[in-house]
């Protein structure tokens, strides 16, 4: 047992929190990490595309992803224990499918040769809240939701729908993941 931990241990365990907009995601993902007492990695695409003085455009998502992807990697090398990240690069796939239409070929090698351990998909539950960075309100909430399910199945990494609010949504989130870790759980 004891060297099944050391084993995880030398190589962090990474896990993404997902979903559409405004699904508590950051909330989530600052929670984990606090409870855990570990490395948090946040949205990149919130500030960069809000840092922006014109409408972004798909090179700004080319951006967005590859700096995604230099976070995961940084991180990989960088931590133990736990990884929370706020979004990944499934979030930039759909983000490119539904704007552009097409997106970077290396996405899908990069989600595959950099894998997650743990999805926390959020869903819906949270109400819309607008503001002046979230496109995708109403029933286009469903759809993102299904999408992102969808690149999670083909990736082939493990998740967890989180649904509920509040209190009870961190609960299903840290009961997802001791489920899943229950040896590094114990060690922390």
């Amino acid at each position: 047992m004891e060297k099944r931990f050391e084993t995880a241990m030398n190589k962090p365990i990474l896990i993404a929190i997902t979903g559409p907009e405004c699904t508590g995601k950051t909330t989530l993902t600052e929670q984990l990490a606090a409870h855990y007492k570990a490395a948090f990695i946040p949205e990149y695409a919130r500030d960069y595309i809000g840092s922006l003085d014109k409408p972004y455009g798909y090179d700004d998502v080319v951006h967005v992803a590859e700096s995604q992807l230099k976070q995961a990697i940084n991180a990989s090398r960088g931590s133990d224990g736990y990884v929370f990240f706020d979004t990944y690069l499934e979030i930039s796939k759909v983000w490119f499918k539904v704007v552009y239409g097409h997106y970077p070929s290396w996405i899908d090698d990069e989600i595959i040769h950099n894998k997650i351990d743990l999805y926390l998909l959020c869903d819906t539950s949270i109400p819309w809240t607008a503001d002046n960075l979230r496109e995708n309100g109403g029933a286009m909430r469903e759809v993102l939701y299904q999408q992102y399910r969808d690149e999670i199945v083909r990736s082939g990494c493990r998740f967890v729908e989180i649904t509920g609010l509040g209190a009870e949504r961190i609960a299903r989130a840290k009961a997802a993941i001791e489920l899943f870790f229950p040896d590094i759980y114990q060690k922390i």
